[in-house]
């Protein structure tokens, strides 16, 4: 599934990446990042894991832990987190940040 310009226009994207920039700092103090791709119609965030998040061995205890967490305390609508591989990611709707 490809992200779509309607992820750019979802009302709670506003919340979630001001949820992702209180975390991006130390995602890349770290060499990585992350990028919205979608969000689905259960309330799934979808996220492309950028740089060394997308390899990293810790990165799904960081999705978890941290990036789920954040993200779910700010916007308790979201019902879950999803890292898709760089690899294999569709397209995103927006620009890193």
């Amino acid at each position: 599934m490809s992200a779509t310009a309607s992820v750019l226009e979802h009302p709670l994207l506003p919340r979630i990446e001001q949820a992702l920039d209180g975390i991006r700092p130390y995602l890349e103090a770290d060499g990585g990042n992350v990028r919205v791709l979608d969000i689905t119609d259960d309330m799934v965030l979808r996220l492309e894991l950028l740089g060394a998040c997308g390899t990293c061995p810790m990165s799904p205890m960081t999705l978890k832990a941290g990036v789920e967490e954040s993200v779910k305390r700010a916007v308790p609508e979201i019902r879950a987190v999803e890292a898709v591989n760089g690899a294999t990611a569709p397209q995103p709707a927006g620009q890193v940040r």
